[in-house]
């Protein structure tokens, strides 16, 4: 029975990298995966487990406990990553945006990549990898018309976010993970990490420098200066990035999950934007709606225009990969792994390449289970660089590769072929540049 799940699974995922071949919607096969997965555990009556990451064994559960478990982790991301993407919204509404576009001045592309890289390697490390990818997608929107152009640049952000993401303990999921179970600790993570994050953004962003895609200049996006910035634009903008970098902060004195805090920052951004829009400023002529627009509610206006699709596609991988580790086979996997290869190195670096293929959530809860190690151990530093960084490899690899593909409409056989090798080099050369400094950390 197992194998017929994982031939589902597999079929599933086959539907979502063919998306655009077949012309249906990726989260109909990911939600339809996932119900099917369930449905087929449920009927024939299936054990179900939960890794104990102590005793690192399976403790047989319930199938409505485990699922209710597995949904309420999933539910903790959907609901962040909807504030977040509320709170970017919100700012866009005002053209916010438009504050940073004025700063940037060069028509090269190579500099402009250069710009890009740093922002979001930055901003995914302050806040998360994956609203950082939400801000720099929606800013370069605005600054680059050609579609085609925006794709490369789109994939390089991808792969920038996902290495800010990994040396900071906020910057991605799979990292705060393991600072929360008190693997790592926030200075030895960055101790660690930082240098071969650098240079897994590096060596890609250099390589891109010959592709002919980020040769000459970029054509602008004309705008008058009228309706690119307005009065409370920088305002909402700093307001909005201030908000969720409040977030960490939030979640340290509270110690309530990181969602929490992101309703707060929402609200607070949210309050503010109510009231400039009762001031009643005039954004019309930005969306190029009737009069009436201008009176509607910011929050509103904001909601309607975020990516359901990406969000229930999302909901879809996540509990259909928990279907998978509910049965035990994503740990019984890494437990093949760690037995048939004595290399600990190279069992995490086929980590990072399996977080590519499947959501890098499981597998470094997977990975808890399987190691024994004590906090700050440089084992415990590499899966964090490995599942954050690998993911990049596959454009379905990551939160931020998912959101990004939505936003872009990107094709996962385009990213395959020009984006994926890119990733891959900035992957390999991090890894070394890890396992030749390891050493010299004390």
């Amino acid at each position: 029975m197992e194998i017929i799940l994982v031939f589902i699974f597999a079929l599933g995922y086959l539907a979502i990298t063919l998306e655009h071949t077949l012309k249906i919607d990726k989260l109909i096969p990911a939600l339809a995966m996932m119900a099917i997965l369930w449905a087929v555990i449920a009927l024939w009556h299936m054990p179900v487990y939960e890794v104990n990451t102590t005793l690192k064994k399976l403790d047989p559960t319930h199938i409505d406990e485990i699922l209710l478990h597995h949904l309420g982790k999933t539910a903790e991301i959907i609901i962040f990553l909807l504030g977040a993407m509320t709170i970017v919204e919100i700012i866009d509404y005002f053209n916010g945006f438009s504050t940073i576009k004025s700063f940037i001045k060069t028509k090269s592309k190579r500099l402009l990549l250069c710009i890009f890289a740093v922002l979001a390697f930055i901003l995914s490390a302050i806040i998360d990898n994956l609203t950082a990818t939400i801000v720099l997608i929606t800013i370069l929107q605005k600054v680059i018309i050609d579609r085609d152009t925006r794709l490369w640049f789109a994939g390089l952000i991808i792969i920038s976010a996902n290495a800010g993401g990994a040396w900071s303990p906020i910057g991605d999921v799979t990292t705060t993970m393991l600072w929360i179970a008190d693997k790592v600790t926030t200075i030895k993570l960055i101790t660690y990490l930082f240098l071969p994050s650098v240079v897994c953004v590096i060596v890609p962003v250099f390589v891109a420098f010959f592709l002919p895609a980020f040769k000459g200049n970029i054509k602008m996006d004309d705008i008058d200066d009228d309706d690119a910035i307005h009065k409370h634009g920088s305002t909402m903008l700093y307001l909005g990035l201030l908000a969720i970098v409040f977030v960490p902060v939030f979640k340290t004195i509270t110690h309530l999950p990181p969602y929490v805090g992101m309703m707060f920052s929402l609200a607070l951004v949210s309050t503010f934007a109510e009231i400039f829009s009762a001031a009643k400023i005039n954004i019309t002529s930005i969306d190029q709606e009737s009069d009436a627009a201008s009176h509607h509610s910011p929050v509103h206006k904001s909601l309607s225009k975020i990516e359901l699709p990406s969000i229930l596609f999302f909901l879809g991988i996540l509990l259909a990969v928990a279907a998978l580790e509910s049965l035990g086979m994503l740990f019984a996997f890494a437990e093949t792994l760690n037995t048939t290869i004595p290399n600990t190195d190279i069992v995490i670096m086929l980590l990072g390449f399996g977080s590519a293929v499947i959501d890098n959530v499981p597998l470094v809860a997977a990975s808890i289970g399987m190691f024994s190690e004590p906090t700050d151990s440089g084992l415990w530093h590499f899966i964090a660089f490995s599942a954050g960084t690998g993911g990049s490899m596959l454009i379905i690899g990551s939160a931020a590769g998912v959101v990004a593909m939505g936003m872009e409409k990107i094709d996962f056989f385009w990213y395959f072929k020009n984006i994926s090798w890119l990733a891959l080099l900035g992957f390999i050369s991090g890894s070394i540049t890890f396992m030749l400094l390891r050493g010299f950390v004390v």
